[in-house]
């Protein structure tokens, strides 16, 4: 029996292509599929070559299995829902990556509990944007815990982060701009000092949709506010800049 045989894919779920090292990923539209926040903040993330990465509120797994193309460290991934533990443990050993990425089924505020406190190099997290009572209310459970604060709140996932991360270890998130004055202050707060903030916006003239911002643990407040990037260019295509990080560079892109 070969590895595909093995997946025992389920109904509504698909196997994609990462478009990058050949990685491939299990999704399912009904379940969890990816979006561009994710691929934005694993290439966003500052991560050590080796040593232990944790990505919090991983999803399918689509983080870990972009960072394993960046690093030769160890990286662990936590979610809380089983469904999708089960499709990111399937697309990690679907891509022959069980001695590199281990996915844990958990809860971000008691995960400490079974690891220890602080013990990683970095950290990265996309999590629930939206507060319990705002946004649709007509998603699916698997949809309403990944977008709203059903599992966690902003302030469970910055403590979980502090707990975890080391003196000097760094932490990344994508989040919306509208947030970002409660990520900073609650950051500070839990003794990580934000360092690089990136807005990203749809077009040049309109505003930004999502931030990526990274922060270490016990820094001096020393904030880099970088270049924003937009994403449509004016054909309305993607800028060079996005198609690099999805794609690679451009020399054989067509094909």
């Amino acid at each position: 029996m070969n590895v595909m045989e093995e997946l025992k894919l389920q109904p509504s779920e698909r196997v994609d292509d990462l478009l990058t090292h050949e990685l491939r990923i299990i999704q399912s539209d009904e379940v969890f599929s990816f979006s561009m926040d994710a691929v934005l903040l694993a290439r966003f993330a500052s991560i050590p070559k080796r040593g232990r990465i944790l990505d919090l509120c991983t999803g399918n797994g689509v983080v870990p299995l972009i960072l394993s193309t960046r690093t030769e460290a160890q990286i662990d991934g936590v979610e809380i829902q089983s469904r999708l533990h089960d499709m990111a443990s399937r697309s990690v050993k679907m891509n022959g990556l069980e001695e590199r990425i281990r996915i844990v089924q958990g809860d971000l505020k008691t995960y400490y509990q079974e690891v220890g406190y602080e013990i990683y190099d970095a950290i990265t997290v996309n999590p629930p944007y939206m507060k319990m009572l705002t946004g649709e209310h007509k998603l699916n459970s698997h949809q309403a815990m990944a977008r709203h604060e059903l599992g966690c709140t902003l302030e469970d996932v910055i403590v979980a982060c502090k707990r975890l991360i080391r003196t000097g270890g760094k932490v990344s998130m994508v989040h919306r701009p509208s947030r970002l004055g409660e990520i900073v202050s609650m950051m500070r707060e839990h003794k990580l000092e934000p360092k690089r903030i990136r807005f990203v916006h749809s077009r040049i003239d309109q505003e930004a949709n999502m931030v990526l911002i990274e922060a270490i643990r016990d820094g001096k407040p020393d904030l880099r506010l970088l270049p924003p990037l937009i994403v449509y260019n004016e054909n309305n295509e993607y800028c060079e800049e996005l198609l690099q990080i999805y794609y690679g560079p451009k020399v054989g892109r067509d094909k």
